[in-house]
């Protein structure tokens, strides 16, 4: 019987899974983001049982799983953790920068970036990171993350700094008001994701003025405070995310403003990540 790999790329917001062996993917799934940081072992042993399990017929003889917030302090706590579910199987657990650098870079040099709901860079040597600028969160960082662009976006709105036209429209299209925003990012849990939903809205409109300047200064903060530490502009910056797929092309005029050149920009590094682990 061939050997089946289960490959897990998690952000906050949700968790793309794929079962797949050498014949090819036996299926591709989808369940919430599973965060160790921010997340109980409970809630993140839920999601396994209810929505991974039931997805497979026999236990995977390999599980790699790439989250946001598999930090070295929580790397050994989430492979226990999968591991009830999966005692026979193999598990490696690994950030979500390294996954993204793995599947966007191979084992060739590069510099790797996630932008999702958070934000995340990195130096990658063709094996590992070998150099990274803390992203900090949402609250400190997270420099072209959906939730600091959300975060930024209300913000401006509300303080008249974006066309008040544009105000009219956000309220009306999200049935969201100010004391509605201010409700749910400082009474209410995962913030992160409620900001980061904002997103959609601003792909909407991205051609109403102001939103096009907003986007590509909030872009050059990501490079300017996060990628320029690398001091490597002899390489090209490769991008894994929603954020970085949707808007790419204010991110591009980003990076040529801040003098770096753009690689690859994919939505998911599922299919770089089953390539690397030689499944395709």
């Amino acid at each position: 019987m061939e050997k089946q790999w289960l490959i897990a790329d998690s952000g906050s917001t949700k968790t793309d899974w794929c079962l797949a062996s050498a014949k090819g993917i036996d299926c591709r799934f989808e369940t919430l983001g599973m965060n160790p940081f921010h997340q109980t072992d409970e809630s993140l042993c839920q999601t396994v049982s209810d929505e991974v399990a039931p997805k497979l017929g026999t236990p995977p003889d390999s599980l790699a799983f790439y989250g946001s917030g598999c930090t070295p302090a929580q790397t050994g706590r989430m492979t226990s953790l999968l591991k009830r579910f999966f005692p026979t199987a193999t598990v490696e657990v690994q950030s979500d920068l390294l996954g993204a650098a793995r599947a966007l870079c191979g084992h060739e040099p590069g510099v790797a970036c996630i932008l999702g709901t958070g934000s995340n860079s990195g130096l990658y040597d063709g094996r590992t990171i070998v150099q990274n600028t803390p992203a900090l969160g949402y609250i400190l960082g997270d420099e072209g993350g959906g939730a600091a662009l959300g975060r930024d976006f209300v913000a401006d709105l509300y303080k008249g700094i974006l066309p008040a036209s544009l105000k009219e429209a956000f309220e009306n299209e999200t049935g969201q008001t100010q004391p509605l925003v201010i409700e749910n990012v400082y009474r209410r849990p995962m913030a992160n994701r409620y900001l980061a939903s904002f997103t959609r809205f601003i792909g909407a409109h991205r051609e109403v003025p102001g939103v096009r300047e907003f986007l590509v200064a909030r872009f050059r903060r990501f490079f300017s405070r996060n990628v320029r530490a690398y001091g490597r502009h002899d390489l090209p910056v490769h991008f894994i995310g929603s954020i970085a797929a949707v808007f790419c092309d204010e991110l591009a005029e980003a990076a040529r403003q801040e003098g770096f050149t753009m690689g690859t920009v994919s939505r998911s590094p599922m299919d770089g990540l089953l390539k690397y682990h030689t499944l395709l």
